[in-house]
């Protein structure tokens, strides 16, 4: 290659703009809480919550790409009724001392215009694993004064049945139809600075 060809393309890499990184998100527990809902007696609706979530984010808005690797403790699950809690937890629902975390985890997230719409994984719930797709409904983030780093939030929405998680107990009385709703913030990770070498 000519000098004059070789200055060509190293000025034409320069005026390139440059690739937005991947960016890296912590799942904030104190405002993660995945929710679910089902039917109760075919009159009304039970609801319940898990307090104890943890996960990683990772979002290319530039690329369209994505990924998620969210973990929940089944025993944190709560109803506001402690006997129905222990129900839930045992071995006809979640099974939570056999099967003490809920996974999901993606590879596979569609992008709108720059904005995550929905996730197609893996649900893995009482020891059994099923596809589940979670519909991203709200999505933004905020940097206001008080917070240190980008935080970002989400609403996720999907439904699943209960008896492919190979929890079909009490068919007569609950619903085989299960909505979950995952309210997420995550926290962004700043990269770490670039530490100049020392002279000798």
């Amino acid at each position: 290659m000519s000098a004059g060809r070789s200055l060509a393309v190293l000025a034409a890499l320069a005026a390139a703009p440059a690739l937005a990184a991947p960016e890296e998100f912590v799942l904030e527990r104190g405002h993660t809480f995945p929710q679910f809902a089902v039917s109760h007696l075919g009159i009304s609706t039970q609801r319940g919550r898990f307090e104890r979530t943890t996960g990683r984010i990772v979002l290319d808005r530039e690329a369209g790409t994505g990924a998620i690797d969210i973990a929940i403790e089944a025993g944190s699950v709560t109803t506001g009724n402690p006997a129905l809690d222990a129900v839930v937890r045992d071995e006809d629902f979640l099974n939570a001392p056999r099967f003490p975390e809920i996974a999901f985890r993606s590879r596979s997230v569609e992008f709108e215009n720059g904005v995550p719409r929905r996730a197609a994984g893996e649900l893995t719930l009482a020891g059994r694993t099923r596809p589940v797709v979670l519909e991203i409904a709200r999505f933004g983030c905020t940097r206001l004064p008080f917070l240190v780093r980008l935080t970002c939030g989400a609403d996720a929405v999907a439904t699943i049945r209960r008896s492919e998680f190979g929890m079909d107990a009490f068919a007569r009385l609950v619903g085989d139809e299960v909505r979950l709703d995952i309210q997420v913030e995550a926290v962004r990770q700043e990269p770490a600075a670039e530490t100049a070498p020392s002279g000798g």
